[in-house]
């Protein structure tokens, strides 16, 4: 056993070795190897065997015809193949890295027209391309579909999740290999999902802490540069010791995250305010309309007429003014909005209301 292996053996030991603190994570959790990462790949295909709930689309008789022609069926011309059991289908499929020829993946079938349901089909076999053209995957088999849908004679309809999309399992396999950069160069670049300076800067220290100092350098708020050795079996354990350290990331900013659509509010604990007065009510006015019925005396020619009454009435809750002090933490500000009966949309009006005023530095982000 050679010096580079022994030392690269040790290294592994002492990477297990070496433990964190609780609130510490792996590298691996917080970022990825440049280099190393999946391919998006898509294809056209047809689904058959539905129970008459295909698509009655044009181009749907165009791909059977098409699909017949090269499986030497040739159909009369001006002849329109309305078959009711077959689907234009959209197929897309994550091609992971290293993923070797002959290795099948899981790929997601879509309806392109107006088909009512994919329950029930096969889709038959479809090359999966990539953003390059080229040809990395065929995929083929029965679909899962786990929407439902049923209609009566009546009009009435129920539809349960969507069943105009399925999966299928292994699905697809692997044809051709897309190389990566991992095994190529004497170092490998770990970015982060989150960029973040500090724990950039940490991670460098941890590896260095372990390694030995200048293995790791931080290039930037994303990358961390670290040295490694040349040869790829060398360099697969070595990155298995890198990944499995242990690196406190430093705190998220502080941010307010709005969700217009369901009225969710997350406000994390970094969030502090400047000292404010805030006085939260709600005024309520109601407009009610009484009409009135002018009936004209007997034998005066006149005309029944209605004249319009409103009764407008206006209220105000009595809510007291309530004061934050300075430095005032996240358990405080819900406490004081949550005592003058707020809600979780008055919440993000009293922190847009203090954003305005400057009281308040975090970033507020609505989704």
């Amino acid at each position: 056993m050679n010096t580079i292996h022994k030392n690269v053996i040790l290294l592994l030991l002492l990477g297990i070795a070496v433990s964190g603190p609780v609130c510490a994570e792996r590298i691996k959790d917080i970022a990825s190897i440049e280099g190393v990462r999946s391919n998006q790949l898509v294809g056209y295909g047809l689904v058959v065997g539905l129970d008459k709930s295909g698509d009655k689309t044009t181009f749907t008789g165009q791909s059977l015809r098409s699909m017949l022609t090269r499986l030497g069926i040739t159909l009369p011309p001006g002849l329109d193949p309305k078959s009711k059991n077959i689907a234009a289908v959209s197929v897309q499929a994550e091609l992971p890295p290293f993923a070797k020829s002959g290795q099948a993946i899981d790929v997601t079938v879509s309806s392109l027209g107006d088909a009512k349901s994919l329950r029930g089909g096969s889709l038959l076999m479809s090359p999966l391309k990539g953003a390059d053209g080229q040809v990395y995957a065929i995929a083929q088999g029965s679909l899962v579909v786990s929407g439902l849908s049923a209609s009566g004679q009546d009009g009435s309809s129920v539809t349960v999740n969507n069943p105009n999309v399925g999966r299928i399992p292994n699905g697809a396999i692997v044809e051709r290999t897309v190389s990566t950069s991992f095994s190529e160069g004497d170092a490998l670049v770990f970015n982060l999902h989150s960029p973040d300076f500090t724990t950039a800067n940490r991670m460098a220290e941890s590896i260095n802490r372990v390694l030995g100092t200048n293995t790791a350098k931080a290039i930037d708020a994303t990358s961390v540069r670290v040295n490694a050795p040349v040869d790829p079996n060398q360099k697969v354990t070595f990155a298995s010791v890198v990944e499995n350290m242990m690196v406190t990331p430093d705190d998220a900013p502080a941010r307010v995250i709005v969700n217009s659509r369901t009225g969710t509010v997350v406000v994390n604990g970094k969030v502090r305010v400047q000292p404010a007065a805030v006085s939260h009510g709600s005024l309520t006015v109601t407009i009610t309309e009484n009409p009135q019925v002018s009936q004209p005396n007997a034998l005066s020619n006149g005309q029944t007429v209605v004249t319009p009454k409103s009764n407008i009435k206006v209220e105000e809750e009595k809510n007291h003014m309530f004061v934050f002090n300075p430095g005032v933490s996240l358990d405080e500000i819900v406490q004081a909005v949550n005592n003058v009966g707020a809600a979780p949309s008055d919440l993000v009006a009293i922190l847009e209301a203090l954003k305005s005023a400057g009281s308040l530095h975090a970033e507020l982000i609505v989704i």
